[in-house]
């Protein structure tokens, strides 16, 4: 009996939240009394198996199977995996790719699943914790079987960062060609797609204080003195002003950054529960109850239009006239 936790990369990188995993992995296991194997399917296995080698790893299984994502090999290469080794729980990131198949792995074990888990503890029953409600409620949840399914939402864990001496082995999958379906030759970037705000160490978020897209660079120019990456609350996005990859949130990105600058944005809970786990957060709002202060680090009351510009001139740029 074992924790199994797959992780996830992406063009040739392994994603934070398979660190997160390990650390999320290890508590569980630890609650269980029991050890935590963790699986990288694709692309550059054994560089991603070293990625992975954290304390609190016994084992990492490797699957040499495609460069990319592909939904079926997955979905083959867990459920033999599961077969092999029996587990008692099986966490994926709730990630694009993990709500993919996480649902068909689930159907084909016959396994009760969970998804976006924020906090768990182990016992008998285990509980787990979801929000609902925009993040308005937190609900926990006793599940009532002796194995399970669980993805876990991404910034929710700390990121495993201390080196292990896990055992590596690879596992050797039986993938049926012929079932797939489908096949992933590749990606295709659409409109600013080579930034990924999720990698950021700074982000300079802007909201609807900004008042017109005009007033946008103003914004851009903080951010390159900054050397920061630009992002956005949902209405910017939704008016066109800037690209959905750089929206922040629950129908945009969850983001970890050493600092969030949220710039004219007044805190709704499905704006906060995408930057929340941002180590420090700074807020410029002119509203003194804008909920953002209730987790703002440090808070800057004042009009962005007299603020921002001499923010700019401090760190060495020129702010743009709007």
């Amino acid at each position: 009996m074992t924790v199994l936790a797959v992780g996830e990369h992406r063009r040739g990188d392994l994603r934070d939240v398979s660190l997160e995993l390990v650390t999320a992995g290890r508590e569980l296991a630890d609650e269980l009394d029991t050890d935590l194997a963790m699986a990288v399917i694709g692309g550059d296995v054994e560089g991603f198996a070293e990625e992975l080698n954290r304390e609190g790893v016994d084992t990492i299984y490797t699957v040499a199977e495609g460069e990319e994502f592909n939904h079926g090999v997955y979905t083959q290469a867990i459920e033999q995996l599961y077969a092999e080794l029996d587990p008692a729980a099986l966490l994926l990131p709730n990630s694009v790719n993990g709500l993919d198949h996480a649902p068909a792995v689930a159907e084909r074990l016959d396994l009760p699943l969970v998804t976006d888990v924020i906090a768990l503890e182990g016992g008998d029953p285990v509980e787990v914790t979801r929000e609902q409600y925009g993040g308005k409620v937190e609900t926990t949840y006793d599940i009532d079987a002796e194995e399970y399914v669980l993805t876990i939402r991404p910034a929710e864990w700390p990121t495993a960062d201390e080196a292990g001496d896990a055992a590596v082995e690879a596992f050797e999958a039986d993938i049926d060609e012929a079932s797939l379906g489908t096949t992933v030759n590749g990606f295709e970037e659409v409109g600013s797609g080579d930034i990924d705000i999720t990698e950021a160490d700074v982000l300079v978020s802007v909201g609807r204080g900004i008042e017109d897209e005009e007033n946008i660079p103003l914004i851009e120019e903080l951010a390159d003195a900054l050397d920061a990456t630009l992002s956005s609350s949902r209405p910017i996005v939704d008016n066109g002003w800037l690209p959905q990859n750089r929206q922040v949130g629950q129908s945009g990105k969850v983001v970890t950054p050493d600092v969030y600058i949220a710039i004219g944005i007044s805190g709704a809970v499905q704006h906060v529960a995408g930057m929340k786990g941002s180590d420090t957060i700074i807020a410029i709002n002119t509203d003194p109850n804008a909920p953002i202060y209730d987790i703002a680090d440090y808070g800057i009351v004042d009009d962005l239009f007299d603020v921002v510009p001499e923010l700019i001139e401090e760190f060495g740029g020129e702010a743009p006239d709007v």
